[in-house]
């Protein structure tokens, strides 16, 4: 066959496939979509999860079903999402720790974010925040530098579990002051919040949504925002940077994103609905109940987001030698 027939039949065989592609967008969804939060119920992730299921539900006339997959961090259930069907009916929530830090701190977690998933957009952000029991002895960050200085592994502090932002910012406390603690990891921002307020662990870096009300009423201790800002909902707070130790920064930003192959007409109106969905004052208000700020964002925008992430962590995990088998 001449090449210009060859060439003829690839072009006609594309632009087949973007008609097709863009009709079946047009018709979606036609059924429920599952959104799958790799984390339990009744944590942060869960919380925007929600959130964004309903103004999804809403906006695209089809029930959004939540499904909890959690472990390991966010690697079970995103390993759920990569195996999916991509057809726009599987989507992901994904926090900075489950697609830009568990793909180098697990030996195998699986997937690989940025060939297995596809960024449809950024939702919110949210600072890590270094909080402590009203008992504990250490009342700022150069206090809780100096005890661990002078007492080496005796500190304790609690994280959620390996591959989060919170665990990775206590590795990178360590690493910037040249200090010694010990970690103690639990399995959600839920539990490690329910321990903090009982006093059975005295410090922790946490997000702030499980534990605002007790920050804001006095029933925990705010001591740095491990932000470049201060939060707007603890404004009196410093940040690292203010409390001393510049370059402590630690964040969680949360994303959604569905398996890759997913048709782009139907990225496109998915991050459309889901944009619309965090620029309405109702969510803002929400996001900020949560402790974060709105983050929405185009899908190249969240990609680059990830790859951003992935550089900062990934060159501590290598530097530490962290490995979770």
């Amino acid at each position: 066959m001449p090449s210009w027939k060859v060439s003829f039949a690839l072009a006609a065989a594309f632009a087949f496939v973007g008609i097709a592609a863009k009709a079946r967008a047009q018709d979606y969804p036609t059924r429920p979509i599952t959104l799958i939060v790799p984390f339990p119920a009744g944590g942060g992730v869960d919380v925007i999860g929600r959130i964004v299921a309903e103004k999804l539900a809403s906006a695209l006339g089809q029930p959004v079903i939540i499904d909890n997959r959690g472990g390991a961090a966010g690697v079970i259930g995103t390993r759920v999402a990569k195996a999916a069907a991509p057809d726009g009916y599987t989507l992901v929530m994904a926090t900075s720790g489950s697609i830009a830090i568990n793909p180098t701190l697990y030996a195998n977690p699986g997937y690989e974010p940025r060939k297995d998933l596809a960024p449809i957009g950024l939702i919110s952000s949210t600072p890590i925040v270094l909080m402590a029991h009203p008992t504990a002895p250490q009342k700022t960050l150069a206090e809780v530098t100096a005890f661990a200085k002078a007492n080496p592994g005796k500190l304790d502090i609690g994280t959620p579990p390996p591959g989060t932002s919170a665990y990775l910012g206590a590795e990178l406390f360590k690493s910037l002051a040249g200090i010694d603690f010990t970690i103690v990891t639990y399995k959600g921002t839920g539990p490690l919040t329910t321990d903090l307020i009982g006093g059975h662990v005295k410090l922790a870096l946490n997000v702030l949504a499980p534990a605002l009300s007790n920050l804001q009423s006095g029933g925990l201790l705010a001591l740095a925002v491990l932000g470049p800002k201060r939060s707007t909902l603890l404004p009196s707070v410093p940040t690292s940077a203010e409390a001393g130790l510049p370059g402590f920064e630690s964040g969680l930003n949360y994303g959604l994103l569905a398996p890759a192959g997913t048709p782009r007409p139907i990225i496109e109106k998915l991050n459309a609905a889901l944009r619309a969905g965090v620029d309405t004052p109702e969510v803002r208000a929400r996001i900020a109940a949560d402790g974060g700020d709105p983050l929405p964002s185009t899908p190249e925008e969240y990609a680059a987001d990830i790859e951003r992430e992935d550089k900062k962590w990934g060159d501590l995990i290598r530097k530490l030698k962290l490995r979770v088998e």
